[in-house]
This record gives structure tokens, C-alpha cells and sequence, in this order.
């Protein structure tokens, strides 16, 4: 099992070289964010998001906030899965209330890209940001890295914002299959040389997050999602084969088995949908589990939460998994909830 070896014990990572644990790690998606009074004073002091993503200082002060307050066992870069559109020519804005924006392909942008030098020099501030975490950061804590994985970005490329249905990006891709395939091997290239050295400036492990999985048709996801991320993981496994890494391909069902097949991730991160009973019997034996409890419920609290945390701690006990949600925070939510995950996690099922 691929795994970084350290000095000193890390609860992460030996989890994910398959080392059972009784206590299972802790960290959750977006962490890092606005249900933190401590983040919204960081964030303020920035012009726009993406002056806060380039801004080592900030950046590294918004990662490791979380560690501070709640001692997660892994801190997760605090970056966007947009900063490489943007380090590849794409303009990118987060109008308040809206989400991201970019100039779509679809709409007429012209598609063409800086090369990979001026692009991983754009995201020189991101691998400052990893190596100034990593000196601040407890030796047993480990920091991951991450990136979107090629399908997810491209669908914010051709249509300049996000959405649910990918109809239209779809469309875009059969209709305009060459322009498609280059943009997929441009976001291959770039995405693993970002990573890379990230891995190099300090990453632990990486995470690619394909949130736009779900839905595709099975030849489609295995051609746009699964075969991007095998080849990212292969480039990043010859250059650094004790680095793990954990796919999180969200809402793809059943499809799930074929992607942590062909990819071999080290780990798979699990959305709220899926049964969970049958991800230990189908998807455990190919790679840790992590995941997947329902952000909504973290939000709401009480019964319903200590409930929730104690059916996936009884489901996954006896092999070696990552607690974590089904995907990030809300931003409403109490941080007191957080407080009580931990506790409840690290205490044990009642």
C-alpha cells in the first residue's frame, strides 16, 4: 500500500496505507470556510477570492484555522478547483451570491491557453502557501493537497459557471468532440503538474474532487472521468509513489466501482447518496473508505447527528476508514455542531 512514512505516527495516513485504527481520522470538506467567524475576519482582509487564494499568508492562515480550533488529524489546502482555468488564461470572478464565472467556451471563448511553464508559474503563491503550512503545521497532522479532477473543470470552462445539469456541456463536448479531447489533455498535463508540486512543496496526500460526476452515461464517465484521473494518478505514482491519493468522482452511484478500479486510488471518498452497507461490501476492498455523512445533517445538530455519526461508526467498524462528510459545510452551520462530531467520533458509537 502506497503510503508517506514519517517520523512521527500520523493517524491519516497510516489509515490510508490500510492500518486499522480503533479511532478512525477526522477532517471534514471545506473546513476551511464561511461557518467560521475566524475565516469571514481572514477572508475581509482580501480584495476578491482570488487574491485570497494567491496570498500565501492568508491562504495558509485560512488551512490551518481548523486544526487550531477543532485538532482535525489532516488539514486540506485552502485553494480553489478553479485556479487552474484561471492560471491557464480563463478570467475568473466569484460575484457575491452567484458563484464563479468565467468566460465560457460555449459562448465563443476562443479556447486558446498559455503553456504549461506560464501556467504552473501563475500558481507559484499555491505551492508557497503548502510549504508555509506544512512548517506551521503538528508533525502527526498531514495536509492534502487537491485539484478538481479534468471532467468537473472543463464543465465550468465550456459553460463559465456551475450547475447541476451538464446537458449543455455535454452537448458541447459531441459536438465539438476534438476541441473537447484537447481540453481534457491540457487539464490532464496541468492538473498533474500542479499536484506534483504541491506533493513537493509539502502535500502528504492529494484529493481530486470530480463533483460534476454524477449523471454521465457509463461510456461517458469512463472516457471524460475515470480515464483523466488514471492518468494524473499514474503521472504522480512514478514521480512520487508514497504519496496516496483519494478520488471523490460524487453522485455516480454503482459507477463507483469501476472508477476505484481502474484508477486504484488509495482512497474513495463517498457523497451522502450512497448505501453504505454496500460501500463497505463492494468498494472497501479496493480502497479506504471516507466519508459520507450529510452535511445538512451536521447542520441541524442534535439527535438526528449523534444518530447519524453512530450508523456509519457501527457500518465501518473493523476496517480502516476516514470520517468525513458526503461533501463540504454548509455555511450556516453552528461550528459548536463540529464540536459535538468530534467528540462523538473520537469517543465512540453510544
Amino acid at each position: 500500500m502506497r503510503g508517506k512514512l514519517t517520523a512521527v505516527p500520523s493517524l491519516f495516513l497510516d489509515t490510508l496505507r490500510k492500518e486499522h485504527t480503533d479511532i478512525p481520522p477526522i477532517w471534514l470538506m471545506r473546513q476551511a470556510g464561511r461557518y467560521l467567524p475566524e475565516y469571514r475576519a481572514l477572508r475581509a482582509q482580501a480584495k476578491d477570492f482570488v487574491d485570497f487564494c494567491f496570498s500565501p499568508r492568508l491562504a495558509a492562515e485560512a488551512t490551518l484555522q481548523p486544526i487550531r480550533r477543532y485538532d482535525f488529524d489532516a488539514a486540506i489546502l485552502f485553494a480553489d478547483i478553479l485556479l487552474i482555468p484561471y492560471a491557464m488564461g480563463q478570467d475568473l470572478t466569484f460575484p457575491e451570491g452567484e458563484g464563479p464565472r468565467l468566460p465560457a467556451l460555449m459562448d465563443g471563448f476562443d479556447g486558446v491557453f498559455n503553456d504549461m511553464a506560464s501556467t504552473i508559474d501563475v500558481l507559484e503563491p499555491v505551492f508557497e502557501t503548502v510549504a508555509r503550512v506544512k512548517q506551521d503545521l503538528p508533525e502527526s497532522k498531514a495536509l492534502i493537497g487537491f485539484a478538481g479532477a479534468p471532467w468537473t473543470v472543463a464543465t465550468y470552462m465550456i459553460r463559465g459557471r456551475g450547475g447541476e445539469n451538464h446537458a449543455d456541456v455535454r452537448e458541447w463536448a459531441y459536438r465539438h468532440p476534438e476541441r473537447f479531447e484537447a481540453l481534457l489533455d491540457d487539464l490532464v498535463a496541468a492538473t498533474s503538474a500542479y499536484l506534483s508540486r504541491q506533493i513537493e512543496a509539502g502535500a502528504d496526500a492529494i484529493q481530486l474532487f470530480d463533483t460534476w460526476a454524477g449523471g454521465l452515461p457509463e461510456k461517458a464517465f469512463e472516457r471524460w472521468c475515470i480515464q483523466p484521473v488514471r492518468q494524473i494518478a499514474d503521472t504522480l505514482r512514478k514521480k512520487h509513489p508514497s504519496t496516496p491519493i483519494i478520488g471523490f468522482p460524487k453522485s455516480v452511484g454503482s459507477l463507483a466501482l469501476n472508477y476505484v478500479e481502474s484508477t486504484s486510488v488509495d482512497g474513495l471518498g463517498l457523497d451522502f447518496g450512497v448505501p453504505l452497507e454496500w460501500a463497505r461490501d463492494v468498494l472497501a476492498p479496493h480502497a479506504v473508505l471516507q466519508g459520507n455523512l450529510d452535511p445538512v445533517v451536521l447542520a441541524v445538530g442534535g439527535d438526528r447527528l449523534t444518530a447519524e455519526i453512530d450508523h456509519i461508526l457501527h457500518t465501518l467498524e473493523g476496517m480502516p476508514y476516514i470520517f468525513n462528510l458526503g461533501h463540504g459545510i454548509l455555511p450556516h452551520t453552528p461550528p459548536e455542531h463540529v464540536e459535538l462530531l468530534i467528540d462523538r467520533v473520537r469517543g465512540g458509537p453510544r
